[in-house]
């Protein structure tokens, strides 16, 4: 396959595919003319990645499961301790964006919207809150 029709069956854009090759994630067969000739393993790879980085898994942990993947006498427990590992990260950031839209809700509450001048998120984002500007 060449990679418009690789990125057709993986349902990666081709720029992606060679971002992936350029860091070593996928190998791909080169023909006598140089151009990449990409396998149906080279494309179940990569809807693997696709569907791994959809997930939010970074790069490494990518190379991580992938390496898991193909090594057939794995055990579950490694790949197991890798999703748990980001599913921590992403409790992390949810709690973060929560305390974030919290804020900004009461940041927002607190603001009259009219013609005044005075504006709390203003005066929160410049470290003045509970101060007159």
């Amino acid at each position: 396959m060449n990679i418009s029709e690789v990125a057709a069956a993986s349902g990666l854009p081709a720029k992606t595919i060679r971002y992936y090759e350029d860091i070593d994630l996928v190998h791909p067969a080169r023909s006598a003319n140089g151009y990449r000739a990409f396998s149906e393993r080279d494309a179940h790879m990569l809807a693997f990645l696709g569907r791994a980085r959809s997930l939010g898994f970074s790069i490494e942990e990518c190379r991580t499961l992938l390496s898991l993947y193909e090594d057939r006498a794995r055990a579950s427990a490694d790949v197991k301790k890798v999703a748990i590992e980001h599913l921590d990260r992403i409790a992390r950031k949810i709690g973060e964006l929560q305390a974030m839209q919290a804020t900004l809700e009461t940041l927002v509450t607190q603001c009259h919207g009219d013609g005044r001048p005075d504006c709390p998120i203003l005066d929160d984002l410049a470290g003045l809150e509970g101060h007159k500007a």
